[in-house]
């Protein structure tokens, strides 16, 4: 089905970022780097949290814009273009851990931010879980505690968790970038929300770790 000419002309007016990849389309160069300059670090941030290994989130950062130039003759404009560049930073991230074999290898002290990149992963995790600590927690400890409470998440709740704090998409948003509706996403969200906190709650009051809150 065709976007209509006024659904263009509308995410053309709302959105820069559009207006950059219909240049792209044009096969304007210049545009294409403004766009990977404007969104390199927030798509390498992503991929991170949802690979947890920051050179193999470099690497796929690669691909996702790779599949942006590729796609851009085919390009049209009928959601911002951040969500339509989320759509395509999630699917790369799935097919990368379908395609490798399954490693129990957790490296939890790498800083999965850039110097430009997303909020620190714990406050964001914290902030969605609305716990405060009852107890004074190393900034390091906290950090490995949260990072294990959001691997135990389901792939779905982790993805969407990310994009709603990270990205600040609405519900509408996240919907098209997973590919769910509206009313699905709201509740993914809500129990992505409650299970962070049945997670990260034994640990705040009391020091137990996310892992043995699991068992």
């Amino acid at each position: 089905m065709s976007v209509s000419e006024s659904s263009i002309h509308k995410y053309e007016l709302l959105d820069p970022d559009v207006r950059l990849m219909l240049q792209v389309r044009d096969d304007d160069a210049a545009a294409f780097e403004e766009l990977v300059m404007r969104y390199q670090n927030r798509v390498v941030g992503i991929l991170t949290h949802l690979t947890r290994k920051r050179e193999q989130a470099e690497d796929l950062a690669q691909e996702v814009f790779l599949r942006v130039y590729r796609a851009r003759k085919r390009y049209t404009p009928n959601a911002k273009f951040s969500t339509w560049l989320f759509t395509i930073a999630n699917n790369v991230a799935l097919n990368a851990k379908r395609s490798l074999a399954r490693r129990r290898e957790v490296n939890l002290g790498v800083d999965a931010r850039g110097d430009d990149g997303p909020p620190a992963l714990d406050q964001m995790a914290l902030e969605a879980s609305g716990l405060m600590p009852a107890r004074q927690l190393d900034k390091a400890e906290r950090a490995e505690m949260v990072r294990l409470a959001i691997e135990a998440l389901s792939e779905r709740q982790r993805v969407a968790l990310l994009l709603s704090k990270f990205e600040n998409m609405s519900y509408v948003e996240i919907a098209e970038t997973m590919e769910m509706t509206v009313p699905a996403t709201k509740s993914l969200l809500s129990r992505a929300r409650e299970n962070l906190r049945a997670i990260l709650e034994p640990y705040m009051q009391d020091g137990q770790s996310p892992t043995e809150a699991a068992d």
